[in-house]
């Protein structure tokens, strides 16, 4: 591992800090907790942390020794000064000769001692970092050590091999007061360690300043790289692949559908999967023991809240048996499951903490010649579910390259799992409606498309915005926000259309909601109108949402979650006007086609409603037409716009949200809801 530390880069940075008036230690201390932060196999998404003691002044400018100590829910790679909250030190020092200390109270303590009271709540590992008397103190899980100490045998007698007398090991103990005081207790004993390895953990290096602190741990993360290079085992057998391998895109839906969590009787809490593969992580996973590996856990206890006890391992899929794979996951999904309920059920028993289960589903799944797949409520989680699957391979690949991977036993794991304070973490993120679901909006740059998709993302689905501009399509997936992508297609093609709906199973894992919005109108009194733009008229305004809704139903099946195909079928579709016919023929077509759809898939959780919309202002009824159409009726535009029952203009946003009422209405289907501010010739009789 590299060492980056750059003097140019730090007093720069220290210069910038201090205009803001930041003192040196603090700028330091953020230079330092950056650089290892911006290495994942030393932290990963809010692991690890860092401190530094120095002297601060209160509200009321009194001065105080403090601790500077990386706050929860702080990214060691992007930190900032406010993320590394001031602690009263005094008070920290003292609570060392205290017998006992539960974790609410602890919490309690650190809060208690702040310096500035809106700060976030100090690490978990703040006291072990106050006991310590260095004035840096850097602690991370290095993929490195954690091959070492994650080990069957003595993983100490192996730690002394490893780093000699410079470093003292600490027997694994829960983080929080006792593991603090023991380590403490360790240094003590050797005052000249340059760190600690925790068995089972990570690392601590400290030092007097940011700079010897943070050489220490690359020094030693190298020396746990070096040993594992130059000690490594053959590499064990390999599992037999099929002579074709099913693509990932293939099993995706199956795989997202097994890992739904069912909530009652047609609704389920729907997982986002990351797919993330590459020429190591497959060879990793080809590995004949990789179930194995998998069934013994996580390399160090606090990914337990991001992979749970463990990855799922999955067969390889044959291309030639893809529709007998469903099933395979299927099993294996229960199975994981069922374990993973005898876990909780036995350690839950143990003593009188009432606790809830969490979902019992798997959060990483290896599978064997294509990759893995991380599962998470969101995209981000699913992507950080995959950053954790490259570490937790590489720290298996290096234990058992130097002996046999044996990380903490799921008895041990449990009581971090359910640990108050990293539940109180996880509390803290309440869904969405539309939490861990994705919609794919056709005409998504439009203006009821885009509003749609931005509506939808603000409920928390994911949304694939579908445009005849690309560059349109990506900007209105921008604004919708929540990790949403845009894609250019011209939907009247087969072959891109099926490319779109591809896409969103490549990044996303499936798809749970259609709004098939896109539209065209061409004028022209209907017996005068020449085939060729009534076929045109067709291909868009029917067929398209006939060959959306076809790819959004195959992925549904394969899902087995059921979904919501909704589309734009315009007043013109039960009401229509003079010329119009070229348009509203084919909306008229695409009404009962939602009614079909309705009555044929609604034994698989398949619900299919429309919106009959009525002048929105849109690339359909433009500023041009509104003050043609308004002056060859002698009112004002405004006028125009409001003439309905209630004299109010209809917006894009009034039917996003006459779209969305359609996607939460779990009951219903077939069903035709009117945006037009009443028109009582368009309303359905």
């Amino acid at each position: 591992m590299k060492n980056l530390w750059n003097d140019g880069e730090a007093e720069k940075l220290v210069a910038d800090y201090a205009k803001k008036g930041v003192a040196r230690d603090l700028a330091l201390r953020v230079y330092t907790t950056r650089l290892l932060g911006g290495e994942p196999r030393l932290v990963l998404h809010g692991g690890g942390n860092t401190s530094c003691k120095t002297r601060a002044t209160d509200l009321v400018g009194d001065e105080w020794d403090v601790l500077c100590v990386k706050g929860s829910g702080w990214d060691m790679g992007v930190i900032e000064p406010q993320g590394l909250p001031a602690v009263k030190l005094g008070a920290l020092l003292k609570a060392r000769s205290l017998k006992k200390l539960s974790d609410e109270d602890m919490v309690a303590l650190q809060r208690a001692n702040l310096i500035d009271p809106s700060s976030p709540n100090p690490s978990v590992e703040t006291l072990l970092h106050a006991f310590l008397p260095h004035k840096f103190v850097d602690h991370t899980h290095s993929t490195a050590i954690l091959a070492i100490v994650d080990q069957e045998e003595d993983s100490e007698a192996l730690s002394r091999k490893v780093f000699g007398e410079k470093m003292g090991f600490v027997p694994y103990i829960m983080p929080g007061f006792d593991l603090a005081k023991a380590a403490a207790d360790v240094f003590d004993a050797d005052p000249t360690v340059e760190g600690l390895i925790l068995d089972k953990h990570g690392i601590f290096t400290f030092g007097d300043d940011a700079r010897q602190a943070y050489d220490r741990m690359i020094h030693y993360v190298n020396v746990a790289e070096d040993f594992i290079a130059g000690n490594g085992k053959p590499r064990t057998e390999k599992v037999a692949l099929p002579a074709r391998l099913a693509k990932p895109a293939e099993i995706a839906p199956m795989l997202r559908g097994a890992v739904a969590v069912a909530r009652g009787e047609g609704r389920f809490d729907r997982m986002i999967s990351d797919f993330r593969t590459s020429d190591a992580i497959v060879d990793f996973i080809n590995s004949a023991k990789i179930a194995d590996y998998a069934g013994r856990g996580v390399s160090t206890p606090d990914l337990s809240i991001r992979i749970k006890t463990g990855p799922m391992a999955l067969p390889a899929p044959d291309a030639d048996k893809v529709g007998d794979y469903k099933s395979v996951i299927r099993q294996h999904v229960e199975k994981f499951a069922k374990d993973y309920r005898a876990y909780f059920e036995t350690n839950d028993a143990l003593d009188d903490v009432k606790r809830t289960m969490l979902d019992p589903m798997p959060r990483l799944t290896l599978v064997p010649g294509l990759g893995m797949f991380g599962h998470g409520r969101t995209l981000k989680d699913a992507k950080i579910a995959s950053d954790v699957g490259e570490m937790w391979i590489e720290a298996v690949r290096g234990a058992e390259a130097v002996g046999d991977f044996r990380p903490l036993s799921k008895a041990d794991l449990f009581p971090l799992e359910y640990w108050s304070l990293e539940q109180a973490k996880l509390a803290s993120n309440k869904p969405k409606p539309l939490t861990g679901q994705v919609v794919l909006v056709t005409g998504g740059a439009g203006a009821i498309g885009a509003a749609t998709a931005k509506l939808f993302a603000d409920n928390g689905a994911h949304a694939v915005v579908v445009d005849l501009d690309g560059s349109r399509a990506a900007e209105a997936a921008k604004r919708a926000g929540n990790g949403s992508i845009g894609i250019g297609a011209d939907i009247t093609d087969p072959a891109q259309m099926r490319a779109a709906f591809d896409k969103a199973v490549d990044v996303y894992g499936g798809l749970d909601i259609l709004v098939s919005n896109a539209g065209a109108a061409w004028e022209g009194r209907i017996g005068e109108l020449d085939d060729a733009t009534l076929r045109k008229s067709f291909e868009l305004n029917f067929f398209a949402h006939q060959s959306a809704a076809q790819n959004a139903v195959r992925i549904m099946l394969e899902q087995g979650t059921g979904g919501v195909l909704l589309f734009n079928t315009s007043k013109q579709a039960v009401n229509p006007g003079p010329k119009f016919g070229a348009y509203g023929i084919p909306k008229a077509a695409t009404l009962f086609l939602s009614r079909q759809y309705a009555l044929d898939y609604g034994a698989h959780g398949i619900r299919s409603n429309a919106v009959n919309a009525d002048r929105i202002r849109s690339g359909l009824l433009t500023d041009a037409m509104i003050a043609s159409r308004s002056g060859a009726r002698g009112v004002s535009e405004k006028e125009y716009m409001s003439g309905n029952l209630l004299g109010q203009e209809v917006t894009a946003e009034d039917v996003a949200q006459a779209f969305l009422h359609q996607a939460l209405a779990e009951r219903t289907t077939a069903d035709v809801t009117t945006v037009d501010g009443g028109n009582i010739a368009a309303a359905l009789r």
